[in-house]
């Protein structure tokens, strides 16, 4: 059996848009930009984002997009706008993102625990 080499790649999100950003993550994150991709395997590497607040939306999506969570309560369905999301927890936007553009199985989790997220205000 071969060992999977993982590199790991540093992208800027300053005025990208999120939906080709998150397109682009996913991809590396699953290993699909190498010849020895495979389906059942989790042979992706690493990414790190940085500048997540400074990402791009086309449209009305700022005001319009809204993000839903329910804790199971009756009557305790939470909504949220994008502009308010990126405002307060900007990586949660685009990991909502790409976690939606992966596929819903077993490796989904092993996939997200690479994506990290660089705090540039921190240094």
């Amino acid at each position: 059996m071969t060992t999977i080499e993982r590199q790991t790649h540093k992208l800027d999100a300053t005025d990208q848009i999120l939906g080709r950003l998150a397109t682009k993550i996913a991809t590396l994150l699953r290993g699909r930009h190498k010849s020895s991709f495979v389906y059942h395997q989790d042979c992706g590497d690493a990414v790190i984002i940085a500048n997540a607040k400074a990402i791009k939306v086309t449209g009305k999506k700022l005001a319009q997009k809204t993000y839903y969570r329910h804790s199971g309560y009756p009557g305790n369905l939470k909504e949220i706008t994008l502009e308010t999301m990126l405002e307060k927890h900007p990586d949660r936007v685009i990991t909502l993102a790409v976690r939606n553009m992966l596929p819903k199985n077993r490796l989904r989790q092993h996939w997200m625990k690479r994506l990290t997220f660089k705090n540039d205000s921190n240094g």
